[in-house]
């Protein structure tokens, strides 16, 4: 159980960071709510649970890590931008983190992950919160989710070298997805990408570090 002070110290971090996150040009009141509401101390090792808030990546296990706050939070703001977003596939559970803070804004969240362990802790993380609606597939994030398909907006959170050729495909005419692009250990662009009746537009937002996509399953 966490004690009075624990939790007074939990209140003040996430406090800050949200107060952080809007110095940093993060201004969509949906995902600062969000944010504010999700604990993000249980999403890591209780270890790392009183530097969750930094505005630091920290890991996860598996070789793998929980993007900072900034990072999580403008990437759903990208997705929240388009219109109406009632469907996202997130590639790439990770901790659990990005889908909690997805399922607050948007009506369902499709999730995928390659390595079952991370995805069976980032599901029971959910569960504790009472996050009923976000889905979990374990596989190879490259493939998508063709039967769910089409999807309003596509989150990836690990950085492939070339945009995946299945989730362009899975993308709703109308909807955008955002994803690091570039090889691990060399420049990586946060990329959003846009799809209209007439094809795809790309852009970029501004260089950042992801640990690489990688494609099979393991447990």
């Amino acid at each position: 159980m966490i004690n009075g002070t624990a939790a007074r110290n939990t209140c003040l971090a996430r406090a800050g960071m949200i107060q952080r996150l809007q110095k940093q040009g993060i201004n969509d009141k949906r995902v600062l709510a969000a944010m504010n509401e999700i604990p993000r101390e249980i999403f890591v090792d209780e270890g790392l649970a009183l530097r969750a808030y930094e505005d630091c990546a920290l890991p996860i296990g598996f070789g793998q890590t929980l993007s900072q706050p900034y990072i999580v939070a403008r990437m759903t703001e990208v997705i929240l931008r388009g219109g109406p977003v009632r469907k996202v596939l997130e590639v790439g559970t990770g901790s659990g983190y990005q889908a909690a803070v997805l399922s607050k804004v948007v009506r369902e969240v499709f999730s995928i992950e390659r390595i079952r362990s991370l995805q069976r802790q980032a599901k029971a993380r959910h569960r504790a919160l009472g996050l009923l609606n976000v889905r979990y597939l374990h596989g190879d994030g490259h493939k998508g989710w063709k039967s769910q398909a089409p999807f309003d907006a596509i989150l990836v959170t690990a950085a492939p070298e070339n945009v995946p050729p299945a989730l362009k495909e899975q993308l709703a005419i109308g909807g955008r997805m955002v994803l690091p692009l570039g090889p691990q250990n060399d420049t990586q662009y946060l990329t959003v990408i846009t799809r209209s009746k007439e094809g795809f537009t790309t852009s970029v937002i501004g260089r950042v570090a992801f640990v690489p996509m990688l494609a099979g399953e393991t447990q």
